[in-house]
């Protein structure tokens, strides 16, 4: 690994996560940071710089701020959907790099299963939704469609990846969804929207995660391990899915170029794959475009089991969105996983010898993406 030690991901932590009412999301925002800044064995007052987002507020980093009681000097808010957070941690780093701040608390909330908040206007869906296409679902489900007629990929080869994931969250006491899955089960389970069957889809729930970013000389003092950020690649290709240029094609081609090249490191090298699994299409689309295998091979890629435990390319080893939990955007809880992994406090799902971590984050509808490279010493 070539990539100078600048930052770190130096604490982590969910709130309750599942079913929570009664909880809003400034509550499980603060949860989670707390518990973030104890797995850091930092303070609120060793926090200097503050990032979230949010579709509950016009203010979020404001109203956070607040509550949490924190003034931070440097505030980042930037919100391309699930990848947010991705991209918060490397502007975090980047932050770091300029001298600005020390350390960076990032959050995020939501209430998505006990109270949904209304689908905020969007002036270019009046092109889709009249139209029939769900929003989201439709959307992937024509992305599904789309390489199942130009590759022959099969919902069976979709159902391996929901199956892998759901036996990865039979190994985690957090996640929402336990009970074991077949690929008939997914195949036999309602159609949401043609391909996608319901068992393609991610959950809806409530929950909330925090990350702590610190310098390298802050990291020293931290409670754990740090886990360093190697490398980083932002792209986004698109708002509505009529203008996605490609629809089996994702942004991650871009991102995960960028980040493996600043990291220095080539596919082989890495343990574990984190990605954002919010339809099983997503994930298939993701590793085509990140290169783990070539466009079109992604159904074979995956066939076999080979994402569950004990294969051979360990992937959202939490559960993902599809069993852990996904309260509206999954991306920082990515994060969480990658940290825990390298850290190897993953118990029963514990990817041996784990060194390096891709994580990718997809935002929008297939829109935007945000990928890290994470590794330890």
């Amino acid at each position: 690994m070539k990539s100078e030690r600048i930052a770190a991901i130096v604490g982590v932590a969910e709130s309750d996560l599942g079913e929570l009412p009664g909880k809003n999301v400034l509550q499980l925002q603060a949860q989670a940071a707390k518990r973030a800044l104890d797995d850091a064995g930092f303070t609120k007052d060793d926090v200097d710089a503050l990032f979230t987002t949010a579709n509950w507020a016009h203010f979020p980093q404001l109203m956070l701020g607040e509550y949490l009681g924190i003034k931070p000097r440097y505030t980042g808010g930037t919100n391309i959907g699930g990848s947010s957070f991705e991209s918060h941690v490397a502007h975090a780093l980047v932050a770091i790099q300029a001298g600005l701040i020390d350390v960076a608390l990032i959050t995020y909330g939501s209430t998505n299963r006990t109270s949904r908040i209304p689908s905020l206007s969007n002036l270019t869906l009046k092109y889709e939704e009249p139209f029939g296409i769900p929003s989201p679902v439709g959307h992937y489900a024509l992305a599904a469609m789309r390489h199942m007629h130009q590759y022959g990929t099969t919902s069976e080869q979709l159902a391996e990846i929901a199956v892998a994931t759901r036996k990865w969250a039979m190994l985690n006491d957090k996640a929402f969804m336990r009970k074991p899955l077949s690929i008939e089960d997914v195949l036999s389970s309602p159609m949401i929207c043609e391909p996608l069957h319901l068992l393609d889809c991610c959950l809806i729930t409530d929950g909330g995660g925090a990350v702590v970013v610190a310098s390298a000389k802050a990291a020293a003092r931290a409670k754990k391990r740090p886990v360093w950020i190697l490398g980083h690649g932002e792209m986004q290709t698109h708002n509505s899915v009529t203008h996605m240029p490609d629809l089996t094609v994702t942004g991650a081609k871009e991102s995960g170029r960028r980040a493996m090249e600043m990291a220095g490191i080539t596919h082989d090298e890495i343990d574990v794959v984190q990605v954002y699994d919010s339809f099983t299409i997503t994930v298939l689309l993701t590793l085509e475009a990140l290169g783990f295998c070539k466009p079109g091979e992604g159904g074979d890629f995956v066939s076999g089991q080979r994402t569950a435990p004990g294969g051979s390319f360990p992937l959202n080893t939490s559960g993902g969105g599809l069993s852990y939990c996904h309260p509206g955007m999954f991306g920082i809880f990515l994060l969480i996983e990658a940290t825990r992994q390298l850290r190897g406090e993953c118990g029963e799902r514990q990817v041996q010898d784990a060194k390096i971590s891709l994580v990718n984050g997809t935002g929008g509808t297939l829109s935007s993406t945000s990928t890290l490279i994470l590794g330890r010493d």
